[in-house]
């Protein structure tokens, strides 16, 4: 998602460095390319002509400090600009009602049932919440079945009542919420090839029902242009809270995103960003600005690792490291919190100027970690501890028993001792970071 508009617009600004100072001339040629990978991308052109006007008039009417240079204050007000029109702040979910009712509506196939389950397992992650999910589309074959299903994987209760009307199955849903203490509501309702009259009628009919804290519209990042139309449209007759873009993992132009609240006043509350039932995360304006502009996101990255990764091990580990006491048992616990974490591309691509220096196509084997993990797991207790103790004969025995090479083995032992010898000196301070 971004990378060629992110690309496009930091090639833009590199055009200016070395500049004096900022001036009209110099910024033209920045300009241009910036409007060229803005409508390129798929931003609504009324965007675009906003976005490139406030951003010559802000840089034209700035002084330059002594202390920066016109390429840093220029990246300063795209940046600036960028978050703006993504929102400027996160817009959170309501969670401070019991039970809280948020309803999901949609088009056929924008993802719905899958984010339903999103939701419902980010809630109780995030917030200690205890969802029931709904299922209300009583059209779509199979839809009830998808959801059950949903729930069933992540063990989170699903109410449905078959084909019977969509009225009836919410307001017994509100019952069986209050009995069973469930103190967030998540309804997964139908949705239609196109925006239609009973389409409409049937989700104001369960709003006036329900009265729901959160109506938030699911759509697929891929449509382009034609998601403002839809956003328009089920917010005149649903007064929408919230979008969710789905599929901001595929190879989407992600326009539709810096469109969206500038021209709807509807903003982003979450993106999907991958398949995985875990694949759902908060919009931050200025993260997302961050990324496009290829500054990372590291406060995205810092969240992941504090939902996953044990703050008691992570420190025990540190201090292991600290005193050179890292062994092969610490090394595949670490391994296996790393995968915990998710693709690990997609973490690197989060990481500062990772365009800049070709990480964001970085492929990492999967498979490469598996047979790591499968030679230690070969090894014995005391093995894993003391790795200096293994000689030609251990070495053949892990090998039949993992099915690696005796040459992978040691290129493991090798890699391991010069990457302790490295932590034990980040963590002593005698080793600056490379960037």
């Amino acid at each position: 998602m971004f990378e060629y508009m992110g690309d496009r617009l930091t090639n833009a600004i590199k055009n200016i460095r070395g500049m004096g100072k900022i001036t009209e001339e110099n910024i033209s040629e920045a300009m241009r390319e910036i409007r060229m990978a803005l409508l390129e991308a798929d931003v609504n052109y009324q965007v675009v002509k906003e976005f490139i006007n406030n951003v010559k008039e802000k840089a034209l009417g700035m002084h330059v400090e002594n202390s920066l240079k016109p390429d840093e204050l220029f990246i300063k007000i795209v940046k600036d600009e960028l978050i703006e029109l993504l929102g400027e702040e996160a817009s959170p979910l309501v969670t401070d009602k019991n039970p809280t009712i948020l309803m999901l509506v949609g088009l056929q196939g924008s993802g719905k049932t899958t984010t339903a389950g999103k939701l419902a397992n980010y809630l109780r992650k995030k917030h200690a919440k205890k969802p029931l999910l709904v299922a209300c589309d009583i059209y779509r074959p199979a839809a009830i079945e998808q959801l059950q299903t949903i729930g069933k994987s992540l063990n989170i209760p699903v109410y449905e009542n078959g084909t019977n009307p969509v009225t009836e199955t919410v307001k017994q849903a509100l019952e069986y919420a209050k009995n069973n203490n469930n103190d967030y509501i998540i309804i997964d309702t139908a949705g239609r090839l196109h925006i239609d009259d009973s389409l409409m009628d049937e989700l104001k009919n369960i709003s006036d029902i329900l009265h729901p804290h959160e109506t938030l519209l699911v759509i697929d990042a891929m449509m382009g242009q034609d998601a403002i139309n839809v956003i328009k449209g089920f917010n005149d007759k649903l007064n929408l809270t919230g979008v969710i873009l789905t599929k901001l993992d595929g190879n989407t132009k992600g326009g539709v995103a810096l469109s969206v609240r500038h021209l709807t006043n509807v903003p982003i509350k979450f993106v999907g960003d991958s398949e995985k039932l875990d694949g759902l995360s908060e919009f931050h304006p200025d993260r997302m600005a961050n990324r496009i502009l290829d500054m990372g996101d590291i406060l995205s990255i810092a969240e992941k690792v504090e939902d996953i990764i044990d703050e008691k091990e992570a420190l025990e580990t540190a201090k292991k490291m600290k005193k050179g006491d890292y062994d092969l048992n610490d090394f595949l616990t670490s391994l296996k919190q790393i995968q915990k974490l998710g693709p690990l591309e997609k973490i690197i691509k989060m990481l500062p100027q990772a365009r800049n220096l070709g990480l964001n196509n970085i492929n990492i084997d999967h498979k490469q970690i598996k047979h790591i993990e499968a030679i230690i797991l070969s090894m014995t207790l005391e093995e894993r501890s003391h790795p200096e103790i293994l000689k030609a004969s251990r070495k053949i025995r892990i090998s039949k028993g993992c099915g690696r090479s005796v040459e992978e083995i040691n290129r493991l032992l090798k890699q391991f001792e010069e990457m302790k010898k490295m932590m034990k000196q980040f963590t002593n301070g005698n080793m600056k970071l490379p960037f």
